[in-house]
């Protein structure tokens, strides 16, 4: 009699070791509660602008319901190389540079597998976004953090980053402004990085998906620093700061073999993205940058009362220069980070992540969207204050 069938002995050694999203983990308990007010979801508040949801329209009213180039339309490509000199500086031929991805995530899973062989280190900073580790485990790489600290505005060092170097080391993955504290890059700081980089013969994978949402001093691109276009992996997309999380489009430019070598893995995964996602972008890197400018001025106002209050509260917070997450230390309570959150759920209905959901180093801190209204952040900061005075 054959033996009983167990799923669980096929599922692959580094997916079954792969823990889940301590996101999602904890926006399951939020579904259960009800009249909860949310800092927690990382998306824009903002519905997509009218003129890119009409683009969406009218290209589906034409017909447009094809396959494109596995690189993606043409003319998005053109108007992306176009968009990434005049921002970045960094110059990317839209023939053969540059390939639309279904969002960044995508991007960044197919430049991972494109550049991986088994064993090697990739490093990152932390905290960050929860899929940079568990993306570079699936591709059978090694993840590296480097911890990144409250005093230092976020910001990762150039010694750090050498001092967790070592002969296996092949690439150094960068997210500035950074998901979940809000970090920026200053350009001295870059270059010294920069150096790093090229002394020990790294890669770079650099997401700069928060760059529009900088809203203190220069962004600047890695890419653009001497000797770097060359050795660097730029990722970039639409979500954030043009409200299109729901489209699902980003890309990534770089040197012709590496954007061959991730379309190879594209073309036989997504093939390509959204032909209708793809014409909205097209519209929104045509005409979008003043509703950026305007969402980002909602943003600013809104980062400036959380941090107010976070910090009025003893909540010691300092000021992100860039995204829509605010970072607040909890340690003075001396909860940890998940049980503050859970308490703070459960107590006034507030949901914001633990911060240890982003790695070790960001246990002690709460990651707080402000991508919501005023009066939503204001009555959840009410709620926490109250939430505090019990403790």
């Amino acid at each position: 009699m054959a033996a009983p069938f167990q799923p669980q002995q096929y599922i692959a050694r580094h997916v079954r070791d792969i823990p889940r999203s301590g996101i999602r983990e904890f926006f399951d308990l939020v579904q259960s509660q009800s009249d909860v007010i949310s800092l927690g979801v990382g998306e824009p508040d903002f519905v997509t602008p009218w003129h890119i949801r009409e683009a969406a329209i009218y290209a589906l009213e034409r017909g447009k319901t094809s396959y494109t180039s596995n690189l993606g339309l043409l003319k998005l490509r053109e108007a992306i190389s176009v968009h990434v000199e005049k921002h970045f500086g960094v110059p990317y031929s839209p023939k053969s540079q540059i390939i639309i991805t279904v969002g960044v995530s995508e991007a960044l899973d197919i430049a991972l597998r494109a550049v991986i062989n088994p064993g090697d280190e990739m490093l990152y900073h932390e905290p960050c976004y929860v899929s940079y580790a568990p993306s570079i485990t699936l591709a059978h790489g090694v993840a590296v953090p480097v911890s990144c600290r409250a005093e230092n505005g976020f910001a990762v060092t150039a010694e750090a980053i050498e001092a967790a170097i070592t002969p296996r080391s092949k690439a150094l993955v960068l997210n500035f402004p950074t998901n979940p504290t809000g970090g920026t890059m200053m350009r001295t700081e870059l270059l010294k990085i920069a150096e790093v980089v090229l002394r020990h013969n790294l890669l770079v994978i650099t997401d700069e998906i928060y760059s529009e949402l900088t809203f203190e001093g220069e962004h600047v691109s890695i890419a653009s620093l001497p000797g770097m276009r060359e050795r660097t992996i730029f990722l970039h997309g639409f979500s954030k700061a043009y409200a299109m999380t729901g489209f699902r489009i980003g890309y990534a430019c770089g040197p012709v073999e590496l954007i061959e070598a991730m379309m190879r893995i594209h073309q036989y995964s997504m093939l390509c993205a959204s032909i209708i996602s793809q014409e909205a972008a097209f519209e929104a890197i045509q005409r979008g940058e003043p509703d950026t400018i305007e969402m980002r001025e909602h943003y600013r106002a809104r980062r400036n009362f959380i941090v107010n209050a976070f910090n009025r509260l003893g909540l010691k917070c300092h000021l992100p220069r860039g995204s829509f997450y605010a970072f607040p230390s909890i340690q003075s309570t001396g909860l940890s980070s998940k049980e503050f959150a859970v308490k703070l759920l459960e107590a006034e209905r507030v949901a914001c992540v633990p911060g240890s959901a982003f790695g070790a180093s960001g246990e002690g801190y709460l990651r707080c969207c402000f991508a919501t209204s005023l009066e939503q952040i204001q009555t959840a900061t009410e709620r926490i204050e109250r939430f505090i005075g019990r403790l």
